[in-house]
């Protein structure tokens, strides 16, 4: 696999074009979820941050209200979460993200395995610039947000990815800010054609 060296510790980015690492693991739910039985399938594989974050939890509220109509584009998606299993089963808006799989990786493995930034400046930058508004919107939408509750980071980054029905990497969205994610036309001409614009 083609990687990367960061100058942030031990972290490597994914490139291109190459097969996405493999995971065979337990969603909240206890289903197992093997990327391997996805072949044949599009995938918009993405990391959040901890449960009570507002601009992840946004995020999530914006996707699983597409899951349907991009299911049946054959674009299935997975989720994980930093937070531990039980606090994200506490929750009822993460919860009913089933159908999704959600996975919690609290020691960050896969977040290590696929690239994800962790970045005090950026995390601290949008916490300054966007924050509130990002608050007030989630609050409205009726969505979690809390502190952090054990062992997650403030500075983990958002990452986004688009894997093909061959379970090769065709699109990467390393966020640079909380807010900043992989557009809804990438997303939806991926799982149309398997094409990224």
């Amino acid at each position: 696999m083609a990687t990367t060296t960061l100058p942030q510790p031990d972290r490597i980015l994914l490139d291109l074009n190459v097969s996405a690492p493999a995971f065979n693991l337990k969603d909240i739910f206890g289903r197992q979820i093997n990327l391997e039985n996805y072949k044949g399938k599009r995938i918009f594989l993405a990391f959040f941050r901890h449960a009570g974050c507002p601009f992840c939890n946004l995020r999530v509220h914006f996707l699983q209200k597409k899951h349907e109509e991009l299911k049946a584009k054959n674009l299935e998606m997975i989720f994980f979460f930093e937070s531990k299993e039980r606090l994200l089963l506490s929750s009822m808006f993460h919860k009913e993200i089933s159908p999704i799989p959600l996975i919690s990786d609290p020691e960050k493995i896969w977040y290590q395995t696929y690239g994800v930034e962790n970045s005090a400046a950026k995390s601290a930058a949008s916490h300054l610039t966007s924050f509130i508004q990002t608050a007030v919107k989630a609050k409205l939408k009726g969505l979690p947000m809390h502190m952090m509750a054990g062992g997650e980071s403030i500075s983990t980054m958002p990452a986004e990815f688009l894997i093909d029905e061959d379970l090769i990497i065709r699109k990467i969205h390393y966020a640079k800010g909380l807010n900043d994610r992989m557009s809804a036309e990438h997303i939806y001409e991926f799982a149309e054609s398997g094409l990224t614009v």
